[in-house]
């Protein structure tokens, strides 16, 4: 059986958390030549490549990154070894990866996730943003725990993965009150030639509005498309137009943002997911989120708060 050099592993660890080579002799006192022995000798020991060139610079591999996380929980586990021994206990908090697209309100997302901050045990919380095609990589690495989407796992993608339904909820149309008195008598025939921000086309909810626009033969002026949402709710706070937000959200966002509600539509749904590498929910905090938005954020049958 082939033992993991763990000096090898140390070495790696500091390139990673350094950002190079040269970075990771200093951190560890040693020369950059010994450094490099030392990556080079975990690379064939593992067999794999760990980092590459990117330009001038060494960047992690997709392998890279998997043993860099693996390697982080080994020496955080040395470190609370340490402080045990020598009389400093501390319970080790439970570590959660979210990923998060960046269409996801981030509202939602809070609220999504502090139901894992609420728990007995401990939880260190790291919350990534990215594209959904990358957040989705980083889950068939088991680099992320769940990734929490407005739209659920595209077919096929070749990774396996599970779409967990959090639930899903109506959509509010918000403005500026100067806008809410235009806009809200005779709704929704009044957004026609309204100036809305909507999200960018990519987006369930884009996709959503746009067949409704069409189905109630309304043609609304899009003065910005933006994906970002909470960058959406900044333009619409300053008055560059409508926004639409999920009515679960929407006293919240009125209230951050002093905005009005102009109406609601009920028939343009948005939804939520949280995509698992796993059918069966095992992780304690991804589970508590689980069951915290199907009966308190998304309850069967409730009414979104006004």
């Amino acid at each position: 059986m082939q033992h993991l050099n763990y000096r090898q592993l140390e070495y790696f660890w500091a390139v990673g958390r350094e950002g190079s080579i040269t970075a990771a002799g200093r951190f560890l006192g040693v020369s950059q030549p010994a450094v490099s022995a030392q990556v080079r000798g975990l690379e064939r020991a593992l067999g794999e490549r760990l980092l590459r060139k990117s330009g001038r610079t060494l960047v992690l591999t997709d392998m890279g990154h998997l043993v860099f996380r693996y390697a982080d929980e080994i020496f955080s586990l040395g470190r609370e070894l340490t402080e045990t021994v020598r009389g400093q206990p501390s319970e080790r908090p439970l570590r959660l990866t979210v990923g998060m697209v960046q269409a996801l309100p981030k509202m939602v997302a809070w609220q999504l996730v502090s139901a894992a901050l609420r728990m007995e045990t401990p939880v260190r919380l790291v919350v990534r943003e990215d594209q959904p095609d990358v957040l989705f990589g980083e889950l068939a690495l088991h680099a992320v725990d769940l990734v929490l989407s407005d739209a659920p796992l595209p077919r096929p993608l070749g990774i396996r993965a599970y779409d967990h339904v959090l639930g899903d909820c109506g959509v509010s149309v918000l403005a500026t009150s100067d806008h809410a008195q235009r806009y809200a008598g005779g709704f929704p025939a009044s957004l026609e030639g309204a100036p809305f921000i909507l999200p960018t086309s990519n987006t369930m909810l884009r996709r959503s509005l746009d067949r409704w626009f069409e189905e109630q033969g309304l043609r609304p002026s899009t003065v910005a498309e933006i994906e970002d949402s909470a960058v959406l709710k900044v333009f619409g706070q300053e008055g560059v137009g409508l926004i639409v937000v999920p009515a679960v959200i929407e006293k919240r966002v009125c209230d951050q943002y002093g905005l009005e509600r102009i109406g609601r539509i009920d028939s343009v749904r948005e939804r939520f997911y949280a995509i698992t590498a796993e059918r069966r929910i095992v992780h304690p905090a991804v589970a508590a989120i689980l069951e915290s938005a199907r009966s308190d954020l998304f309850p069967a049958d409730s009414t979104p708060e006004s």
